[in-house]
């Protein structure tokens, strides 16, 4: 992994309706990341936040769809040349959210380095409605279809490239609540998931030796989007869309572990820490915590 790494912030709560996630950034810093980090002996480069528009809160949606999708557009393109430009700069980008439509931007500036991006996608959801299969417009729960190059042209053609990812590349960890819409792209395109369910049943030492094995050789870099709402309530209560029966705390430590053993990540990003439905920054402390195993952290 690694050693250079670059910190972006994108707080950013335009993807969804409920207010506190742009908070995150700020709240992940204050758990103490970057002293973190230094311990492991890293090279830190905070560069700060992305500049994000405001917009009337009642959420503007355009062909009652997606809401606020002009505003999410431009902030993924800035975030895209952030990416981009860290990449360039053989650095490796840790962004922190802001909600998981930031991770349209992230995803459009890591394809301009790769031929085939892998992603593992730790989140209770699938992330892959389209304005046709949302409930709500909410453009949080669409960044992977737009990498997959499904959706809105404004936000699949964002930056170039279109699509963004493959769907044979990528490994969704965690899922539990998928809208039917979800469930049929899952099956057309062979998304490899894992529920709650295989979690159970196999358990996540399981889970993650296959997923590793299962992209290590058809990939040639790896991105990590972890939604703390992947994780269980009980353990990260800060999150705006959190789903009961989730991975435990001490499973994720251990996915982690396993991902910095495999040598393979090549970018991450920490989304959907919400500060304001938060007991005492939790959540984000929670983020602070994986991330040090991500990056090597060892107990002995």
């Amino acid at each position: 992994m690694e050693k250079n790494i670059s910190i972006i912030g994108v707080p950013m709560d335009l993807g969804q309706l409920r207010r506190g996630v742009d908070m995150g950034p700020s709240a992940i810093r204050y758990a103490g990341i970057v002293e973190r980090l230094e311990d492991l002996n890293y090279n830190i480069e905070d560069l700060g936040d992305i500049v994000i528009g405001r917009v009337d809160r009642k959420g503007i949606q355009e062909n009652n769809s997606l809401r606020n999708l002009k505003e999410v557009a431009l902030a993924s393109e800035k975030l895209a040349k952030e990416v981009d430009n860290t990449i360039s700069r053989k650095r490796f980008p840790l962004v922190f959210g802001g909600d998981h439509s930031i991770a349209i931007g992230t995803l459009a500036g890591l394809s301009k380095h790769y031929n085939n991006l892998g992603v593992i996608w730790y989140d209770a959801h699938g992330d892959l409605n389209t304005s046709e299969t949302s409930p709500s417009g909410n453009i949080h729960g669409m960044p992977l279809a737009v990498s997959l190059g499904i959706g809105d042209s404004r936000l699949t053609e964002l930056y170039g490239n279109n699509p963004k990812i493959k769907p044979e590349n990528i490994v969704i960890i965690g899922a539990r609540s998928l809208d039917d819409g979800e469930k049929k792209l899952i099956k057309e395109l062979g998304i490899k998931v894992y529920t709650m369910h295989e979690i159970d049943r196999l358990g996540m030492t399981k889970v993650m030796e296959e997923s590793i094995e299962y992209l290590k050789d058809r990939t040639d870099g790896v991105h990590l989007s972890l939604d703390l709402d992947g994780l269980d309530p009980h353990d990260a209560p800060g999150v705006g869309t959190p789903v009961l029966g989730g991975i435990s705390y001490r499973e994720s430590h251990l996915a982690m572990e396993m991902l910095e053993e495999s040598k393979f990540i090549t970018s991450a990003e920490f989304v959907e820490v919400n500060p304001i439905l938060d007991d005492k920054n939790k959540t984000a402390s929670v983020a602070v915590a994986l991330m040090g195993s991500l990056f090597g952290e060892k107990l002995i």
